[in-house]
């Protein structure tokens, strides 16, 4: 029994990195390679799929248990939640349009950073000082990697960042607006009721900002019909990645997914390397790794830091 229960976990580990590291290489290939251009219609299509595909999870499979909504309050809260989530999924899908996958990895690498800062602003919640000198080196390496980046364009870096932080904001947000117990959401069922929200505010956005997408897919279709199939994968996946977050979670421990979200990170990077043969930089590839050296002992110092007292609030 505890053989099969650790092949299942390292499956669902495999599971998780293949997901995240798909989508993400998809997402690049859709959006730079393949030359499909509309960073929102794509991030509107995955939270289509993630929409119809937690509503079956949870309501018909019963995957999880089902929590309502039980105010107004509460649903304007997930609905900010959603306008947050939603603007960091696009951020990141355009910057990938502008960025090798590589560096947008290493941008990305501070979120610890953005969520530290929004942290102490938003709840006083202040940390050891050995926590806040580990985000030197997360904010020194991406500047590095910024200087030795053969590819660099300054729009990319300005929405992957943008990206980042607004990721890190829903982390923070989603803390102080859903920290009582009777609105506390596991991680599926507020998928479920943001992924809708998301959908409503990104197809006027579709619409205005990327003119006759539809048209020009249904067009792209007629010509190669294996971009639907694209799409409806990389929609699917996208599901999968909060499913299989959820399950690894689940399964390990929270602590267990940061660690293994950090390798991912450096999987990620090289795997892609090897896929769309981008140049890389000695400058940039020791940024990358001081970037993600900052991260574990970011990591590290927040799990021995011992809560503090900040203008009466315990934390």
């Amino acid at each position: 029994m505890q053989t099969k229960g650790k092949l299942f976990t390292i499956g669902l580990i495999t599971f998780w990195y293949s997901s995240n590291i798909g989508v993400l290489l998809l997402n690049k290939f859709l959006l730079s390679n393949y030359g499909f251009k509309y960073p929102i219609f794509l991030t509107m299509c995955h939270m289509m799929a993630c929409s119809l595909l937690s509503y079956i999870a949870i309501v018909w499979l019963k995957f999880v248990q089902i929590q309502t909504i039980r105010s107004t309050l509460q649903f304007t809260k997930i609905a900010t939640l959603s306008a947050v989530f939603c603007f960091s999924v696009v951020g990141g899908n355009i910057s990938l349009r502008y960025l090798p996958v590589s560096f947008n990895q290493a941008v990305g690498a501070t979120t610890p950073f953005f969520t530290a800062i929004f942290a102490y602003l938003m709840t006083f919640k202040r940390e050891g000082w050995v926590t806040y000198v580990t985000l030197i080196p997360v904010v020194t390496g991406v500047i590095i990697a910024s200087g030795g980046e053969p590819l660099f364009n300054l729009f990319g870096f300005i929405m992957c960042i943008s990206a980042t932080a607004a990721r890190a904001l829903k982390t923070v947000l989603q803390g102080i607006l859903l920290s009582s117990e009777g609105e506390k959401l596991n991680s599926m069922n507020l998928l479920m009721y943001m992924a809708p929200i998301a959908v409503v505010c990104l197809i006027p956005a579709a619409l205005i900002m990327e003119k006759n997408v539809v048209g020009i897919t249904v067009a792209l279709a007629r010509e190669d019909a294996k971009i639907l199939w694209y799409l409806l994968f990389n929609s699917c996946l996208a599901y999968f990645v909060n499913l299989t977050n959820f399950l690894v979670t689940k399964h390990t421990s929270a602590l267990t997914l940061q660690v293994l979200g950090n390798a991912k990170g450096a999987v990620a990077v090289v795997v892609s390397i090897l896929i769309f043969r981008n140049p890389v930089s000695v400058t940039g590839m020791l940024g990358y790794c001081l970037t993600i050296i900052g991260v574990i002992l970011y990591s590290e110092a927040k799990k021995r830091n011992k809560p503090q007292i900040v203008q009466g609030v315990t934390t």
